[in-house]
């Protein structure tokens, strides 16, 4: 049986990882250049991250790395809530620890004058697009569903076996490349709290959209696949 601190571990790296690889590739190498891998880049950059952690991290902690995925699977009734603060918190904190580290290593640069968005989320002034706040949640909280049925689908123990990280790392990215022009993608309040924490725009006061959103989003979710989609609909 695999104890709390392997599995908050587990959360912590997972996590940091995502948070690293999916933000640090849009930070670092969106635009570098001559070789910038832009949009497309940067939503597989995400996907990598996903399935990359579920296969390493996903048979300790259920890879989870993401609170509202946590929030989701207790109402679809996959994940206990006595667990939930602890993975919560090793959540957060391993995609604080990350937006450090990418600080660093971003403020190391000839001629450093700043993060600027630092790959934050956000809403009006803050999107990509120009997007206005309820344009932001709905689709926040749609893609967050939808990725709780994903999830929930691709977990469960009619699925083809071994490829639910690949599934959901997939889905992920198609979450980015639809949403990224929107609100920078969020769909995980801890990949929105890191950046949030260093970056030089208004990301702090939009931050509480990017915990609202993807909860309700997840508790849709979970709520829409056990009403039609689980054996027991």
């Amino acid at each position: 049986m695999v104890g709390n601190k392997a599995k908050w571990s587990a959360e912590f790296l997972g996590t940091f990882w995502l948070t690293l690889g999916g933000c640090g590739s849009a930070v670092l190498a969106a635009a570098f250049p001559g070789v910038g891998i832009g949009l497309l880049g940067v939503s597989l950059a995400f996907g990598l991250t996903v399935v990359t952690g579920a296969y390493a991290f996903g048979p300790i902690s259920g890879g989870h790395f993401n609170p509202a995925v946590s929030i989701g699977l207790v109402v679809g009734k996959r994940f206990s809530a006595a667990e939930l603060p602890g993975y919560i918190i090793a959540q957060v904190l391993g995609a604080i620890a990350a937006a450090a580290v990418l600080y660093v290593i971003v403020s190391g640069k000839t001629g450093f004058q700043g993060v600027g968005g630092f790959a934050s989320n956000g809403y009006g002034a803050n999107s990509p697009g120009g997007f206005g706040m309820l344009s932001v949640l709905v689709c926040e909280v749609v893609m967050t569903a939808i990725f709780l049925v994903v999830i929930l689908g691709a977990t469960a123990e009619k699925a083809a076996g071994g490829f639910g990280g690949l599934a959901i790392g997939l889905c992920l990215t198609l979450i980015h490349l639809v949403s990224i022009p929107v609100s920078n993608t969020s769909v995980n309040p801890a990949r929105s709290t890191g950046p949030a924490l260093f970056a030089q725009t208004g990301a702090l006061g939009d931050l509480w959209l990017f915990w609202v959103a993807p909860i309700a989003g997840a508790v849709l979710g979970a709520l829409v696949y056990n009403a039609l989609l689980s054996e027991e609909a």
